[in-house]
């Protein structure tokens, strides 16, 4: 029972390299002697599909990819991977058009197909959108290893709750008797807490079943999702025999009978774990919209320092470029700390000054609104950070260079920033970590040199568009607010205290900011984003 998992990094819509790349892992897999090589979910189309499926020209094309891997795949090794498959008898009979399935394949034998019967629809997941569900037993009888029960992803999950309710009536592996191994080929994306729940999952089913379990899950990043891999082997008494790597491509071999299986330890730090998640988003998401160059506004505070560190592990320093964009407010502390943050990173920057573009636009929003020379008002503030969005995003349009947003989650929530201002950008990569989180993983970069200035992470937070402004001039304490965020957004409780009765009110009023913001990478349990579907106009509080 010689296994190999095939943990690729598929790119949607790219239906031939996909193809390649598992005749190629499948040829690798072959040359080191394995009998069954194991790939992830959709893995010939990539995942998730979500409305691409409207078109019925790109699964012919994937389809056709999949006939190009029977025509290649060598004698005597099985392959296990996803893909889209149409459906067309029970869709002339109302139901969906395609089917979420795992093809088992042989070369010279026609493939067994086994279709995912748990369909997802919740927080970031609308399969039952295009997808019907499968009906087959999940069984097939594979050389040299037995019989497999073969699932999809969510198949895994029949058993999960939802506060004290079952979110599914079935469980697809109740019905997996009498075998010799079970398979789960998954598109499972990464959460600070889903790893650790995956794994348990797996071993509640193998001290059932009482046979070994292989996950292959997808790694990279698509849009805001990101894909971790660390795929694994559980034996039939649950312990751990083969791990691969975490986000990154792998080809792990393990033969079970001879107890001889690669293992790669997984990382434990959970600043570094996050590190690596988080670059592997940003680089994909560059990468697979056809992009390499990349820039964002450096304000010498923290949430743009960590934000260029994490761009520059993506994509390297010479991709990447920092612009100050001093204002009239702007401390001489701030530009100095943005100026060594570009150095230390090595990082091309520039140095714009809005001063004058200010002033001329004052001038022109007087004939509206009175200015006050001992006040700066809402509409001065975000006139100076829309100057600096225009900046950013001209040269967007100047060197076909991708913008990141700095906004962080626990601003985001309550609405703390500027629409066309700071809020522009194709990416916002740390949109899902609270402020706590990123104090945690600036410090985490500092942990052999000084990377980001101690000042950028020691200094009161400040957007500097007024004198001696502070972000508590506005905000509740960021310890408080983190809080907050985390009880309101991520659980989903009521509100209890003052501070997230406050919270919850900017939360709802703020909703419409964050239909224009960027694409956020999803981190957390519950992210805003495509997860999160919330209406605009929505005022619980009204008469």
């Amino acid at each position: 029972m010689r296994i190999a998992l095939a943990q690729i990094n598929p790119t949607l819509g790219s239906f031939n390299s996909n193809g390649q790349k598992i005749i190629e892992y499948i040829e690798r897999a072959k040359q080191k002697h394995a009998h069954l090589v194991v790939f992830p979910e959709m893995a010939v189309y990539g995942y998730p599909a979500n409305d691409s499926l409207e078109y019925s020209h790109f699964v012919r094309s994937q389809i056709d990819q999949i006939k190009n891997i029977q025509k290649k795949i060598p004698p005597k090794i099985t392959a296990v991977f996803g893909a889209v498959l149409k459906n067309d008898k029970a869709a002339k009979q109302g139901g969906k058009p395609y089917l979420n399935s795992a093809i088992v394949m042989q070369k010279n034998s026609k493939p067994k197909i086994i279709s995912k019967q748990l369909l997802p629809t919740y927080d970031v997941y609308d399969e039952s959108r295009f997808f019907e569900k499968g009906s087959e037993s999940g069984i097939a009888v594979i050389p040299n290893i037995g019989r497999v029960g073969v699932s999809v992803c969510e198949d895994m999950w029949g058993n999960i709750f939802d506060n004290t309710a079952r979110v599914y009536s079935s469980d697809p592996f109740e019905k997996f008797k009498n075998l010799d191994l079970m398979i789960n080929i998954s598109a499972s994306p990464f959460s600070k807490t889903h790893m650790s729940v995956r794994l348990q999952e797996a071993k509640r089913h193998v001290k059932r079943a009482k046979c070994p379990f292989v996950y292959v899950n997808q790694v990279g990043g698509q849009d805001e999702l990101i894909f971790d891999g660390s795929s694994f082997i559980l034996e039939s008494n649950g312990k751990i025999a083969a791990q691969a790597t975490s986000c990154e491509e792998d080809l792990l071999i393990s033969d079970l009978e001879k107890k001889a299986s690669e293992f790669r330890p997984l990382e434990t730090d959970q600043n570094e774990i996050l590190r690596q998640v988080l670059v592997l988003g940003l680089r994909d998401f560059v990468r697979k919209t056809g992009n390499s160059k990349i820039h964002l506004g450096l304000s010498g505070g923290i949430d743009s320092s960590l934000v260029a560190a994490l761009a520059v592990d993506a994509v390297g320093p010479a991709r990447v470029t920092g612009f100050l964009l001093p204002g009239p407010y702007s401390s001489k502390g701030s530009i100095g700390d943005a100026v060594a943050l570009a150095k230390n990173l090595g990082i091309n920057s520039q140095t714009i000054s809005i001063s004058e573009p200010y002033a001329e636009l004052l001038k022109a929003a007087s004939e509206f609104q009175k200015i006050e020379a001992s006040k700066v008002s809402i509409m001065e503030q975000n006139i100076q950070a829309r100057i600096r969005g225009l900046i950013l995003m001209a040269f967007s349009n100047a060197k076909g260079s991708l913008l990141l947003s700095t906004t962080n989650k626990s601003e985001m929530a309550v609405g703390y920033g500027t629409l066309y201002g700071d809020l522009c950008g194709s990416l916002a990569p740390i949109g899902d970590l609270t402020k706590r989180e990123v104090y945690s993983l600036a410090r985490h970069y500092n942990r052999s040199r000084e990377i980001i200035p101690a000042a950028c992470i020691e200094k009161a937070p400040s957007a500097e568009l007024a004198p001696n402004q502070t972000d508590q001039d506005t905000l509740p304490l960021y310890e408080d607010l983190d809080d907050a965020v985390q009880n309101l957004v991520e659980k989903k409780m009521p509100p209890k205290s003052k501070v997230e009765r406050w919270v919850m009110q900017k939360i709802l009023l703020s909703e419409f900011k964050r239909r224009q913001s960027p694409p956020i990478l999803r981190v957390s349990d519950h992210a805003f984003g495509i997860g999160r579907r919330m209406p605009i106009a929505f005022n619980p509080t009204a008469p």
